[in-house]
Formats: structure tokens, sequence, C-alpha cells
């Protein structure tokens, strides 16, 4: 994709998708240093919000600290079911764009009533209903964005997390490595991609994505929704080959995140010579399957992969014809507090 084309240029998908590397280099993760250490004295964060607010910022800063076995104790919940949770020893924080989202504003208002002290907000405008409840609020810097699914806040909140975690444990690593991730996530999103494999998923009856439980493959579910209207489904792991090829259909497609190499070829046989589905992978190195390569940005990688999934879901809307910036059904905000 490129906006020298109009064909990408006249939606404000692609524009907010193509801001996003300078907004990757441009981040100040120091910003956080301070909530950081309050939260590391504390020892457990919960991370909460709806939808693309929560999976891949919340998803990948766990997986994150757990490989690198950082002792802070983290957990993530959409709002509803956190209100069934004694968070009396937590620290939590939660991510909503508008700064009006029902559920996290309801928890809010839950923890704030039986006196919590260590309530954190991120939303993408100053003074909203959330930042009112929070101990401290904080606020993106990349803007409004120009369609219904989001993509720039989301990276932008993805990138926040990461600086959290890492001053929580001491280690801060972000601020090297910006420029170097933006180039890499910029390479991704303007990758040619084969025009058969973009026909394959544009003519899918579903569209899984396969991946680890880091938050890219299940918001990139999502976003299959929202920007291409294609049915679609998460497999977490191997999830594909333990029961639901039973329901496959061999004109569904599977796109799997870096995949496991000593599963491709369990893959290969229960899905393309069981099924006769097609696989793609998304990956920096090589594959058996047809594979969309991408840099290999180490430990941030899953941010490259995002962009190589934003830029396969513009490609495939496209071939389906959508308005990209505007769904018929899915809202801006999912649900709105209006008490």
């Amino acid at each position: 994709m490129n906006l020298e084309s109009e064909r990408y240029s006249q939606f404000g998908l692609v524009r907010d998708m193509l801001a996003t590397p300078e907004i990757i280099a441009g981040f100040d993760p120091a910003q956080c240093a301070e909530t950081a250490q309050t939260i590391a004295a504390v020892g457990r964060l919960l991370m909460t919000g709806e939808g693309s607010s929560r999976i891949f910022p919340a998803k990948s800063a766990i997986a994150h600290a757990r490989r690198k076995g950082w002792p802070l104790s983290l957990h993530t919940e959409a709002g509803r079911q956190a209100q069934e949770y004694d968070l009396s020893l937590w620290a939590v924080f939660a991510l909503s764009n508008s700064g009006r989202t029902a559920e996290v504003i309801g928890l809010f208002e839950h923890l704030r009533d039986a006196g919590h002290q260590h309530l954190y907000s991120l939303t993408a405008f100053p003074e909203t209903k959330l930042a009112s409840l929070a101990t401290r609020g904080y606020v993106l810097g990349c803007g409004e964005e120009g369609a219904v699914a989001a993509t720039k806040s989301v990276v932008e909140q993805a990138l926040f997390y990461r600086g959290l975690v890492e001053y929580a444990a001491s280690e801060p690593q972000l601020s090297h490595r910006q420029r170097e991730l933006a180039d890499a996530f910029h390479e991704a999103l303007i990758a040619p991609i084969d025009a058969e494999l973009v026909k394959r998923i544009a003519n899918a009856g579903t569209i899984y994505w396969a991946g680890r439980n880091d938050g890219v493959a299940e918001e990139l579910t999502l976003k299959t929704n929202e920007i291409t209207r294609k049915p679609a489904d998460f497999l977490e792991g191997t999830y594909a080959v333990h029961g639901i090829e039973e329901v496959m259909s061999a004109d569904d497609v599977v796109l799997w995140i870096d995949p496991y190499e000593d599963s491709e070829t369990k893959f290969a046989d229960v899905l393309q010579k069981g099924v006769g589905l097609t696989v793609i992978a998304i990956a920096s190195h090589g594959t058996q399957f047809p594979t969309i390569r991408i840099p290999d940005a180490g430990d941030l990688s899953p941010f490259v992969q995002m962009a190589a999934g934003w830029n396969v879901l513009v490609q495939t809307g496209l071939q389906l014809g959508v308005n990209l910036d505007k769904p018929q059904r899915a809202r801006k905000v999912g649900n709105e507090f209006t008490g």
C-alpha cells in the first residue's frame, strides 16, 4: 500500500496505517517511568479495556515480560469480568481511545468507590470520563483516527505498555530501538503481496488466524471482521489441528503468524492434505507454506507481524470492493457510557 495511488490514499484507514511508523519513531517511553515504578512497588498489574484497546497492547506486554522472567505479576481481563475479582492488591490500568467505554468506566467507578488508590488510564483525548476516575491519566499522541477500525492507536497503546513493563523491571530498552522498529514496520506495510494469495484470502469462506497468545493473531481476527467483512476466527497456538478441522472447508484460509517449525508438517497434513484448505505463513523466515516475508525485529517482531497483517487485510478489502473506513454496523465506540 502507498499514498501515491488514489486506490489507497482515498481511505483514512490506509493513511492511519502509513502514519504509524513515525508514531513509533517519535514515541516517548519515558512518559510512564514514574507510574511504572509505583506499579512495580505494588507488584501486580491488571490491564483492562475492550476489543482492540486490550487484545494486542496487554497480551504483547504480558508475553514479553514472561519471556524475560520479570517479577511483576501481569494479567488482562475485560472490564465487566474484572468487576468480579478482588483487585484490592492490584494496580489497574485501563485503555480506552474515547475515554467513554462503559465497561471500564463501570470498573473504575466500582474500584474508586471502594477506595482504590492505583487506577491509571490511557485515552486518545484529554479530560475524558475515564481519566476523571483515574489516579493518573495519560493521553495518546497519535491523534484522531480516520476510520472505524483502530490501527495507529493500537500500536501506540502497545508501545506504552511495552515501555511501562520495561521501566517497571528497570530495563528500559525501547527508546534505543524505535527507529529500527519504525523502518521494519513500514517495510512490512508496503511490501507487495502475491495477487493469487490475496484472491484466495478474499474468496475464503472463513479466514482463520493462527499464532501465539500475544495479541497479534487475535487482533488481526477482529480487524478481519471490521476491514474485510469476512467471517474470521482466532486459533491460538496449534489449536488449528486439535479438532476444529472437523468443521473447516477447502475454501477456508489459515494465516499463520510465525509458525512453530516443528508443527509445520502437522498443519500441512491435517489442514492442507486433510481439509484441502490453504495455509499462508507470515514470518521472517522461510516455511513450507506460501510465506509473506517480513523483517526480523527480534522481541519487537509482534509489531512488524501486525503491520504485515494490516497489509494483507487492506489488499483483501480492496479485492472485495468494500469501503475500508466504514463498516455497516461496527462503531468507533463499541459500548459508550451514557450515565
